[in-house]
Protein backbone atom coordinates (compact mmCIF):
# COMPACT_ATOMS: atom_id res chain seq x y z
CA UNK A 1 0.00 0.00 0.00
CA UNK A 2 1.18 3.26 -0.86
CA UNK A 3 2.44 5.54 1.90
CA UNK A 4 0.93 9.66 2.38
CA UNK A 5 4.35 10.65 0.07
CA UNK A 6 3.04 8.05 -2.85
CA UNK A 7 -0.78 8.90 -2.61
CA UNK A 8 0.12 13.03 -2.73
CA UNK A 9 2.19 12.41 -5.61
CA UNK A 10 0.13 10.21 -7.63
CA UNK A 11 -2.49 12.17 -7.31
CA UNK A 12 -0.52 15.67 -7.93
CA UNK A 13 0.75 13.36 -11.13
CA UNK A 14 -3.10 12.53 -12.02
CA UNK A 15 -4.13 16.04 -11.63
CA UNK A 16 -1.21 17.68 -13.81
CA UNK A 17 0.24 19.53 -10.91
CA UNK A 18 3.60 20.45 -9.14
CA UNK A 19 4.23 20.29 -5.35
CA UNK A 20 5.47 22.60 -3.20
CA UNK A 21 7.39 21.20 -0.42
CA UNK A 22 8.73 23.57 2.90
CA UNK A 23 11.32 22.68 4.90
CA UNK A 24 11.56 24.15 8.69
CA UNK A 25 13.60 22.89 11.70
CA UNK A 26 11.21 21.11 14.57
CA UNK A 27 11.59 23.08 17.74
CA UNK A 28 12.36 26.66 16.15
CA UNK A 29 11.34 28.64 17.62
CA UNK A 30 9.82 25.69 19.78
CA UNK A 31 7.40 22.51 19.15
CA UNK A 32 3.88 24.33 19.19
CA UNK A 33 4.67 27.06 17.12
CA UNK A 34 6.07 24.38 14.50
CA UNK A 35 2.78 22.21 14.64
CA UNK A 36 1.30 25.90 14.01
CA UNK A 37 2.80 26.21 10.88
CA UNK A 38 2.44 22.74 9.00
CA UNK A 39 -1.16 23.39 9.58
CA UNK A 40 -0.99 26.92 8.23
CA UNK A 41 1.62 25.68 5.27
CA UNK A 42 -0.59 22.85 4.21
CA UNK A 43 -3.77 25.35 4.26
CA UNK A 44 -1.93 27.55 2.06
CA UNK A 45 -1.42 24.97 -0.62
CA UNK A 46 1.75 23.18 0.73
CA UNK A 47 1.89 19.40 -0.42
CA UNK A 48 4.48 17.86 2.10
CA UNK A 49 6.53 18.78 4.56
CA UNK A 50 9.95 18.39 5.14
CA UNK A 51 11.02 18.89 9.19
CA UNK A 52 14.25 19.27 9.89
CA UNK A 53 15.55 16.98 13.40
CA UNK A 54 18.13 19.23 14.96
CA UNK A 55 21.44 18.19 15.77
CA UNK A 56 24.91 20.04 16.87
CA UNK A 57 26.96 19.18 13.67
CA UNK A 58 24.60 20.21 10.69
CA UNK A 59 25.14 18.31 7.36
CA UNK A 60 25.38 20.52 4.53
CA UNK A 61 23.37 22.91 6.14
CA UNK A 62 24.21 26.65 5.55
CA UNK A 63 24.41 29.26 8.77
CA UNK A 64 20.47 30.04 8.26
CA UNK A 65 19.45 26.80 8.85
CA UNK A 66 22.29 26.32 11.56
CA UNK A 67 21.10 28.89 13.50
CA UNK A 68 17.70 27.58 13.83
CA UNK A 69 18.84 24.15 14.56
CA UNK A 70 20.90 26.40 17.88
CA UNK A 71 17.87 28.15 18.53
CA UNK A 72 15.93 24.71 18.62
CA UNK A 73 18.26 22.57 21.13
CA UNK A 74 18.24 25.88 23.40
CA UNK A 75 14.69 25.54 24.04
CA UNK A 76 15.41 21.87 24.84
CA UNK A 77 14.07 20.68 21.80
CA UNK A 78 14.21 16.55 21.64
CA UNK A 79 13.33 13.56 19.45
CA UNK A 80 10.91 12.52 21.90
CA UNK A 81 9.59 15.71 21.70
CA UNK A 82 9.40 15.84 18.05
CA UNK A 83 7.72 12.64 17.66
CA UNK A 84 4.81 13.41 20.02
CA UNK A 85 4.43 16.69 18.63
CA UNK A 86 3.87 14.47 15.44
CA UNK A 87 1.85 12.19 16.80
CA UNK A 88 -0.79 15.50 17.80
CA UNK A 89 -0.42 16.69 14.48
CA UNK A 90 -1.72 13.66 12.99
CA UNK A 91 -5.21 14.10 14.98
CA UNK A 92 -6.27 16.81 12.46
CA UNK A 93 -2.96 17.12 9.18
CA UNK A 94 -2.60 14.13 7.01
CA UNK A 95 -0.05 15.74 4.91
CA UNK A 96 2.82 13.86 4.18
CA UNK A 97 6.02 14.82 6.98
CA UNK A 98 9.83 13.69 6.24
CA UNK A 99 12.07 13.79 8.59
CA UNK A 100 15.81 15.07 7.18
CA UNK A 101 18.29 14.33 10.04
CA UNK A 102 21.99 13.17 10.83
CA UNK A 103 22.64 8.92 10.77
CA UNK A 104 23.93 9.90 14.12
CA UNK A 105 20.70 10.73 15.48
CA UNK A 106 19.54 7.17 13.92
CA UNK A 107 22.52 5.20 15.39
CA UNK A 108 22.59 7.07 18.89
CA UNK A 109 18.99 5.95 19.63
CA UNK A 110 19.42 2.79 17.93
CA UNK A 111 17.62 2.48 13.90
CA UNK A 112 14.90 -0.03 14.87
CA UNK A 113 13.84 2.16 17.60
CA UNK A 114 14.16 4.92 15.66
CA UNK A 115 12.78 3.71 12.62
CA UNK A 116 9.42 2.36 14.83
CA UNK A 117 9.21 5.80 16.88
CA UNK A 118 9.01 7.53 13.53
CA UNK A 119 6.70 5.39 12.13
CA UNK A 120 4.19 5.42 15.21
CA UNK A 121 4.34 9.15 15.36
CA UNK A 122 3.36 9.32 11.33
CA UNK A 123 6.43 10.40 10.15
CA UNK A 124 6.11 9.32 6.22
CA UNK A 125 9.89 9.54 4.98
CA UNK A 126 13.51 10.01 6.03
CA UNK A 127 16.20 11.72 4.54
CA UNK A 128 19.25 10.81 5.97
CA UNK A 129 22.14 13.21 4.14
CA UNK A 130 25.15 11.82 5.63
CA UNK A 131 24.41 8.09 5.05
CA UNK A 132 26.34 7.28 1.71
CA UNK A 133 24.57 4.53 -0.62
CA UNK A 134 27.16 1.98 0.02
CA UNK A 135 26.02 1.42 3.84
CA UNK A 136 22.24 2.70 3.64
CA UNK A 137 21.00 -1.09 2.27
CA UNK A 138 19.84 -1.31 6.21
CA UNK A 139 18.44 1.86 6.94
CA UNK A 140 16.87 1.39 3.42
CA UNK A 141 15.20 -2.38 3.94
CA UNK A 142 14.11 -0.84 7.68
CA UNK A 143 12.28 1.85 6.24
CA UNK A 144 10.55 -0.56 3.83
CA UNK A 145 9.43 -2.68 6.05
CA UNK A 146 7.32 -0.37 8.00
CA UNK A 147 6.34 1.56 5.27
CA UNK A 148 8.74 4.47 5.22
CA UNK A 149 10.13 5.91 2.49
CA UNK A 150 13.95 6.30 2.02
CA UNK A 151 14.86 9.53 0.23
CA UNK A 152 18.11 10.30 -0.89
CA UNK A 153 19.68 12.99 -2.54
CA UNK A 154 21.84 13.14 -5.66
CA UNK A 155 24.59 16.11 -6.16
CA UNK A 156 25.47 18.03 -8.75
CA UNK A 157 28.96 16.95 -9.24
CA UNK A 158 27.89 13.14 -8.80
CA UNK A 159 29.51 10.71 -10.77
CA UNK A 160 26.73 9.84 -13.15
CA UNK A 161 27.10 5.68 -12.39
CA UNK A 162 26.54 6.82 -8.78
CA UNK A 163 23.83 9.42 -9.01
CA UNK A 164 21.83 6.76 -11.42
CA UNK A 165 22.65 4.05 -8.48
CA UNK A 166 21.14 6.70 -5.98
CA UNK A 167 17.85 7.62 -8.11
CA UNK A 168 17.06 3.82 -8.66
CA UNK A 169 17.60 3.72 -4.89
CA UNK A 170 15.60 6.43 -3.42
CA UNK A 171 12.12 5.74 -2.73
CA UNK A 172 8.71 8.09 -1.94
CA UNK A 173 11.16 10.79 -3.72
CA UNK A 174 14.86 11.51 -5.29
CA UNK A 175 16.04 14.95 -4.19
CA UNK A 176 18.71 16.45 -6.33
CA UNK A 177 20.86 18.88 -4.86
CA UNK A 178 20.51 22.01 -7.04
CA UNK A 179 24.23 23.83 -6.50
CA UNK A 180 27.20 22.57 -4.95
CA UNK A 181 27.74 23.69 -1.53
CA UNK A 182 25.47 24.16 1.48
CA UNK A 183 22.26 24.99 1.56
CA UNK A 184 21.09 28.65 1.44
CA UNK A 185 18.62 31.70 -0.52
CA UNK A 186 20.87 32.32 -4.01
CA UNK A 187 20.25 34.71 -6.76
CA UNK A 188 20.28 32.63 -9.34
CA UNK A 189 19.81 29.03 -9.97
CA UNK A 190 22.13 26.85 -12.33
CA UNK A 191 20.78 26.49 -15.84
CA UNK A 192 21.79 22.92 -16.21
CA UNK A 193 18.79 21.97 -13.87
CA UNK A 194 16.39 20.78 -16.47
CA UNK A 195 19.21 18.65 -18.19
CA UNK A 196 20.24 17.15 -15.12
CA UNK A 197 17.10 16.11 -14.02
CA UNK A 198 15.59 15.07 -16.86
CA UNK A 199 18.85 12.42 -17.09
CA UNK A 200 17.91 11.27 -13.40
CA UNK A 201 14.19 10.73 -14.80
CA UNK A 202 15.42 7.67 -17.04
CA UNK A 203 16.91 5.88 -13.90
CA UNK A 204 14.02 6.03 -11.50
CA UNK A 205 10.04 6.16 -11.42
CA UNK A 206 10.40 8.21 -8.14
CA UNK A 207 8.99 11.93 -8.75
CA UNK A 208 12.27 14.10 -8.99
CA UNK A 209 12.01 17.32 -6.24
CA UNK A 210 14.41 19.89 -6.50
CA UNK A 211 16.10 22.14 -3.58
CA UNK A 212 18.91 23.85 -1.93
CA UNK A 213 18.88 28.08 -3.46
CA UNK A 214 15.09 27.90 -4.08
CA UNK A 215 13.80 31.26 -2.49
CA UNK A 216 11.68 33.31 -5.27
CA UNK A 217 8.71 32.57 -7.24
CA UNK A 218 10.56 32.63 -10.39
CA UNK A 219 12.44 29.67 -8.94
CA UNK A 220 9.37 27.73 -8.22
CA UNK A 221 8.81 27.90 -11.62
CA UNK A 222 12.16 27.03 -12.90
CA UNK A 223 12.75 23.52 -11.57
CA UNK A 224 8.75 22.44 -11.18
CA UNK A 225 8.95 23.38 -15.26
CA UNK A 226 11.19 19.85 -15.57
CA UNK A 227 10.82 18.69 -11.66
CA UNK A 228 8.00 17.18 -10.18
CA UNK A 229 8.57 19.81 -7.22
CA UNK A 230 10.26 22.42 -5.46
CA UNK A 231 11.63 22.53 -2.17
CA UNK A 232 12.07 25.84 -0.12
CA UNK A 233 13.83 26.04 2.97
CA UNK A 234 16.28 28.74 4.12
CA UNK A 235 14.27 31.54 2.73
CA UNK A 236 11.54 29.96 5.68
CA UNK A 237 13.90 29.37 8.29
CA UNK A 238 14.99 33.19 8.36
CA UNK A 239 11.62 34.55 8.18
CA UNK A 240 11.19 32.66 11.61
CA UNK A 241 14.69 33.44 12.88
CA UNK A 242 13.90 37.41 12.01
CA UNK A 243 10.55 37.27 13.47
CA UNK A 244 11.90 36.28 16.70
CA UNK A 245 10.09 37.31 19.99
CA UNK A 246 7.05 37.80 17.86
CA UNK A 247 3.70 36.94 18.81
CA UNK A 248 3.22 32.97 17.25
CA UNK A 249 0.20 34.28 15.12
CA UNK A 250 2.16 36.64 13.23
CA UNK A 251 4.89 34.81 12.23
CA UNK A 252 2.20 31.92 11.49
CA UNK A 253 0.46 34.40 8.82
CA UNK A 254 3.95 35.84 7.59
CA UNK A 255 5.41 32.26 6.73
CA UNK A 256 1.40 31.72 5.44
CA UNK A 257 1.93 34.78 3.04
CA UNK A 258 5.49 33.80 1.84
CA UNK A 259 3.98 30.12 1.32
CA UNK A 260 1.31 30.99 -0.65
CA UNK A 261 3.49 33.04 -3.08
CA UNK A 262 5.50 30.52 -3.86
CA UNK A 263 2.35 28.05 -4.52
CA UNK A 264 0.77 30.78 -6.98
CA UNK A 265 3.91 29.90 -9.01
CA UNK A 266 3.41 26.15 -9.74
CA UNK A 267 2.68 25.42 -12.93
Amino acid sequence: MANRIEQVFQELHRSGRKALMPFLTAGDPDLATTAALIREMVSRGASLIELGLPYSDPVADGPTIQASYTRALDAHTTLDGIFAMVRELRRDCHAPISAMGSFSLVTRRGMDRFLDDAQAAGIDGLIVPDLPLEECDAMAAGAARRGLSHIMLVAPTSPWERAARIARQSTGFLYYVSVTGITGERKDLPADIVRHVERLRQETKAPVCVGFGISRPEHVRQVTAVADGAIVGSAIVRRIGDMAGRPTAEVVRCVGDYVAELVAALP
